[in-house]
């Protein structure tokens, strides 16, 4: 009965990432405001999704909008973040998602740019 245990908690944990439901991105003010969707099965502070980033292509980061506290009660849940500034000529950036314990990763969301 031992050796069952041990095999199943041995046993990788599946990654639980963050989904993005949708995103409005305008220019603000020789910036710009990217406001994001998220849903993600939080269940507190052990297992919730914890922020989302705007990179480029190659994924440099350009902005990183921190989400501080479960939504376990709120879901989808909308953030918004200001101030991203995007090179002169980029048409596309990418959305990113981080949950606790997992961290980054996910698959990565191409925005178009107006």
């Amino acid at each position: 009965m031992r050796w069952l245990i041990f095999t199943l908690l041995a046993l990788p944990a599946t990654a639980d990432p963050a989904k993005v439901e949708a995103v409005k991105a305008a220019p603000s003010g020789g910036a710009w405001r990217f406001e994001v969707t998220l849903s993600h099965a939080d269940t507190g502070w052990d297992d919730y999704a914890n922020g989302w980033r705007v990179t480029n292509e190659t994924g440099r980061v350009l902005g990183t909008r921190e989400l501080l506290h479960p939504h376990v009660d709120e879901q989808p849940f909308t953030r918004s973040l200001s101030g991203v500034k995007i090179p002169q000529g980029v048409k596309r950036v990418w959305i990113e998602t981080s949950t606790l314990p997992e961290g980054w990763g996910g698959p990565r969301v191409q925005v178009d740019l107006p």
